[in-house]
């Protein structure tokens, strides 16, 4: 008999281990999943700005026609 209870002494210890693991392993995936939603809002947020951004209205170097003096 007191072979079966160290057995079940140890199956609990074991459990209570795990279910910390799973726990840690939890709150890891929590914050990794708010990280990942916070950098997807930063990337929308840069993809717009790039969206709204205009062509400059002054001709590129290339563009520009020489001065007269040329």
């Amino acid at each position: 008999m007191n072979s079966l209870q160290k057995q079940v002494d140890d199956l609990e210890t074991k459990l209570s281990f795990q279910e910390l693991t799973i726990e840690e392993l939890n709150q890891e995936i929590i914050r990794m999943n708010d990280l990942l939603a916070h950098q997807q809002h930063q990337l929308q947020f840069i993809v717009q700005k790039l969206r709204e951004t205009e062509p400059s209205n002054m001709a590129t170097q290339a563009e520009e026609t020489p001065p007269p003096h040329y």
